[in-house]
């Protein structure tokens, strides 16, 4: 499951992948997205960095020898999980990184491609997948989350269905 949720989080919890075909297989990727930022999207610029992931149900993530589910799925996470980190830029530009910062991670990746955000979709293009999140940012802008249900192993090898939110925050 930790891994699972990891390439998760790596791509962003996407809600879906757009790609189309012309008529000799070719794949028809997405254009990536141009221009001037909107007004409403330049609270987006800069670095924003993985600071909670909740689920609505307890799970166990945990292989402690202690049966101590949780809600709280960041608390049960390696510091390698837990460093990710979204950077999107003025020039309509966004990486994603997994792992980069931390010590001695070996599941490392790394993501970019274009963005744009549309009332609370987040759009973004890159490796020729276009993902839309519907995001919430906090009324400070410090913060943004999305959530998507998911089926969650725990470890004890049973599968929950839960809710799993992924909150990312600004750095000071």
């Amino acid at each position: 499951m930790k891994r699972t949720l990891f390439y998760v989080i790596a791509i962003g919890a996407i809600n879906g992948f757009f790609m189309g075909c012309t008529s000799d297989n070719g794949i028809d990727c997405p254009a990536d997205y141009t221009g001037a930022l909107a007004e409403n999207e330049e609270k987006l610029t800069g670095e924003w960095v993985l600071s909670a992931i909740t689920a609505d149900k307890e799970i166990d993530l945990t292989d402690d020898d202690e049966d101590n589910p949780e809600k709280d799925i960041y608390a049960q996470y390696s510091e390698c999980l837990r460093d990710g980190s979204y950077d999107f830029s003025a020039d309509r530009k966004y990486t994603f990184n997994q792992g980069q910062n931390a010590t001695d991670c070996r599941n490392k990746a790394s993501s970019e491609g274009t963005w744009k955000l549309t009332a609370e979709t987040l759009s973004l293009v890159g490796t020729c997948n276009a993902q839309n999140i519907v995001i919430d940012i906090d009324e400070q802008e410090s913060s943004f989350s999305f959530s998507d249900d998911f089926n969650v192993r725990d470890v004890d090898g049973t599968t929950v269905q839960a809710k799993i939110t992924f909150t990312y925050s600004t750095t000071p």
